[in-house]
């Protein structure tokens, strides 16, 4: 009995080992660079185990956006029209001491040449661009909920892959005041400035 509750345990953490290096992995290199053996190579398990917890690599992908999205949902339905633009600048700004909440938004940019993997990712864009419609009080405002949701998703990217100064160094707080500036005029929200939350 303890033996099998202790290979649950493991197989539970092995999984999850799985999903934040594939996640890392995908986020960095993209979809179809990335292959299963690099995965299990630096999770240091056997490639036989991401047939047995994720079916397939098209699996193990789809287990990673869905817990990016559940993350940037989770972000968004804990936020406020007043707390939009915080929140942003947190999950841009968080990529030193988190990597993950980088890694979330990433995710949501590497083509991978594969459509069935696009249209996945285009699923989580709408939906992620609808609920921050939702939360700025005017659920038809899908379209500028896009545009803002883009401009996030290139100052991920020219923060970690082109490292374009002085934005890819800029502190949560300096980031803050041009995103508040930025969902104000997109998303007609007038908002308080302020400090981000510790």
């Amino acid at each position: 009995m303890a033996a099998e509750r202790e290979r649950r345990r493991d197989a539970g953490r092995t999984r999850q080992q799985l999903l934040e290096v594939a996640r890392c992995r995908f986020a960095r290199q993209g979809y179809a660079t990335t292959t299963v053996r690099d995965i299990a190579e630096d999770a240091g398990v056997n490639v036989a185990l991401i047939s047995r917890y994720f079916t397939s690599k098209e699996g193990l992908f789809k287990a990673c956006l869905d817990t990016a999205f559940a993350e940037i949902r989770r972000d968004a339905e804990q936020t406020t029209p007043n707390d939009v633009a915080a929140v942003l600048a947190r999950r841009i700004a968080g990529a030193e001491d988190s990597p993950r909440r980088m890694e979330g938004l990433l995710l949501l940019l590497r083509t991978s040449g594969d459509e069935r993997i696009d249209e996945m990712r285009r699923g989580v864009l709408r939906a992620v661009s609808e609920r921050l419609a939702q939360v700025t009080g005017d659920p038809e405002a899908v379209l500028r909920a896009e545009v803002v949701l883009a401009a996030t998703l290139g100052i991920a990217m020219m923060r970690s892959s082109l490292q374009v100064q002085p934005l890819a160094t800029a502190t949560e707080q300096e980031l803050l005041a041009p995103l508040t500036d930025l969902v104000e005029g997109l998303m007609g929200q007038p908002m308080t400035r302020r400090r981000p939350a510790r």
